[in-house]
């Protein structure tokens, strides 16, 4: 089996600054962690680094640090922190961006921003511009903001551009779980239909808190594939955000192979391209071997 893994955090708060930090997650994750959450059967693994959110001074301190580490964690690309949507700023960071070795993509992380942002006309000009430099956007929002995304496949056409997590959907907990709701497969269907546009399967163990089943998420998993066809997905494995647990919390590093069991598991019942969504689709999208 080979796995692309399309979405790797790694930080340092010994290197770098991450206000957002706190409980387990408070702590180092890099080589030596991640060696210790390898996925059993994986006869050849790398990963796609996506930026962790440390401030936003040292967005560029983290391109470099992560290529520094690339030998030891397997990273064959980088998605760096960036804002769209500060004008000439956006692209002066985009320009310092393009003399960083690995990049292939940016984030603008959307989740915690007031609903609409990506329709505004300062950030859709800086995601053209993004698309002209032949980068990827990650669209990591939550499902209430589904459609800002659509709107912006729509005004942007030529950015690839591939939604984290699912979009967040609701998906309640292992002893309560939810079904997908309506608004979420209404709003995940528009989005698919812009060819453009992809989607990881990735991050609903953290959306459930860390208690999860496969009977829960395979509902998620069924209207990804039904709506984005199995050419269009990208499995990921949100590490180390998607492997905290508990109550208190705790880190548990066996989280990430469980879910790249399920997915594949679920991939295989479904007669879906299980190389694909673990390997090509990523390795097409960001441009890497």
């Amino acid at each position: 089996m080979r796995l692309l893994d399309s979405h790797l955090h790694l930080w340092d708060p010994s290197r770098l600054d991450y206000e957002w930090l706190a409980g387990p997650l408070a702590q180092r994750f890099a080589a030596e962690e991640l060696e210790q959450a390898g996925v059993d059967g994986a006869e050849r693994a790398a990963a796609i680094f996506v930026q962790a959110e440390c401030v936003e001074s040292q967005f560029l301190d983290e391109v470099r640090w992560v290529s520094e580490t690339a030998a030891r964690t397997g990273v064959i690309g980088i998605v760096a922190g960036a804002r769209l949507d500060r004008g000439e700023r956006t692209i002066a960071h985009l320009d310092a961006i393009a003399d960083l070795e690995g990049v292939v993509g940016v984030r603008h992380n959307l989740q915690d921003e007031p609903g609409g942002t990506a329709r505004s006309a300062a950030f859709r000009a800086g995601a053209a511009v993004l698309a002209a430099r032949g980068l990827r956007f990650d669209a990591c929002v939550r499902a209430h903001q589904l459609s800002d995304v659509s709107d912006l496949a729509a005004a942007v056409p030529a950015l690839p551009i591939v939604l984290d997590h699912l979009g967040k959907p609701a998906i309640g907990t292992a002893a309560d779980p939810l079904r997908p709701g309506t608004a979420w497969l209404s709003d995940l269907r528009d989005l698919a239909a812009h060819p453009q546009v992809s989607v990881k399967l990735s991050g609903l163990p953290a959306e459930a808190g860390g208690f999860w089943s496969p009977a829960q998420v395979i509902p998620f998993l069924d209207a990804a594939a039904e709506a984005f066809g199995s050419e269009r997905l990208l499995w990921g494995g949100d590490w180390p955000v998607s492997a905290v647990a508990g109550d208190p919390q705790e880190y548990r590093p066996e989280s990430r192979g469980l879910w790249a069991r399920t997915v594949t598991e679920w991939a295989v019942e479904r007669d879906l391209d299980v190389d694909a969504i673990l390997w090509d689709n990523a390795a097409r999208f960001y441009g890497v071997a």
